[in-house]
């Protein structure tokens, strides 16, 4: 699981057709809204994030459009405590220091089973101690060939499929944390693009061992700043928040997270490449853990609506057209 920025790339700089919707008089707006949006889908399929966009830009804030694209109520971005978090229940070493408890216990279970296996070979074979070594040393480099050549692509493939198959916890979790991301960056005006549940869909669908289960977004915007040198405050608020929607999401569920460590990795590698102190890097993420926690607690009904749809592999327009049909507007 993991938060993805950068999969869109960078799109050419020929101008896009976008067709103008028109909201006005119409009879069934929702109707219209689910037509456009399955426009978006198409533009998604084919690569286009920007006609993507513009498609949803030009239904933000219409009448039977998308009320809910970017327009949730966030509380005001200041130094908060570790005492403030807690007045609102919030443990902070419980959401940013995740150990992810079931895959390391299949990683142990499948290292002991190795070992026996090798034992077992050794009885049954009559293997010989140089053999044995000749095993040893191949499976070794395979290991390290696999790591610094997929970055452990092949192992944690391999370990995340038997937890899909042997754990239903194991599978909600995934599914809910792909769902806090989707939803919080959804309200905060970020388009999602996509999302796979297993490695085994992220290497189908990707075809590279390099990559990991996670959403996708459009981020043409945030790589415009990015290169312009300028990375706003409101987009690095962004950032922030759903890159620790996942980790607050499980947080919500169990009382502690156990996925994501790579998202904070990725919040914790952009605040350090900015310059910032410890100091103003602990206070991001305090007011992003908290301003995310609050935006999940608010919209959980919805939040549980989009992961229903994500296990059953909807689409972007789908769990778009969820949010906007789940949430209640005087909770935005």
């Amino acid at each position: 699981m993991g938060m993805v920025i950068y999969y869109g790339g960078f799109l050419a700089s020929s101008p896009v057709n976008v067709r103008t919707v028109k909201m006005l008089n119409s009879a069934e707006p929702t109707a219209l809204r689910w037509k456009v949006l399955e426009q978006v889908d198409e533009e998604l399929m084919k690569g286009d994030e920007r006609a993507a966009l513009s498609l949803v830009k030009e239904l933000q804030g219409k009448p039977g459009g998308l009320c809910c694209f970017g327009t949730a109520r966030q509380i005001p971005p200041r130094l908060y405590t570790l005492d403030e978090l807690k007045l609102n229940g919030i443990d902070a070493s419980a959401i940013l220091s995740p150990v992810d408890g079931t895959l390391g216990s299949i990683e142990r279970y499948l290292q002991i089973a190795a070992v026996l296996g090798g034992v077992s070979a050794w009885a049954l074979f009559g293997l010989t101690q140089q053999q044995i070594l000749f095993i040893s040393v191949g499976l070794l480099f395979l290991a390290t060939l696999d790591s610094v050549t997929f970055s452990g692509g092949f192992s944690s493939l391999v370990i995340d499929t038997i937890g899909h198959a042997v754990s239903q916890k194991y599978r909600n979790r995934v599914v809910q944390h792909e769902a806090g991301h989707f939803l919080i960056a959804y309200l905060l005006g970020i388009l999602p693009k996509g999302y796979t549940l297993t490695s085994l869909e992220a290497l189908r669908k990707e075809g590279s061992l390099n990559v990991q289960a996670g959403t996708a977004f459009v981020d043409i915007e945030f790589r415009e700043e990015v290169d312009s040198g300028k990375l706003s405050s409101k987009m690095l608020d962004r950032f922030s928040c759903i890159a620790l929607a996942g980790v607050a999401t499980e947080y919500l569920l169990y009382g502690y997270s156990e996925g994501g460590l790579s998202d904070i990795y990725q919040l914790d590698s952009l605040l350090k490449g900015l310059g910032f102190t410890q100091k103003k890097a602990d206070s991001q993420v305090r007011w992003a853990v908290l301003n995310t926690i609050l935006l999940l607690r608010r919209h959980e009904r919805v939040r549980l609506k989009v992961a229903e749809a994500m296990s059953s592999r909807k689409s972007v327009a789908y769990c778009i057209d969820t949010i906007e049909n789940t949430i209640n507007v005087d909770d935005l």
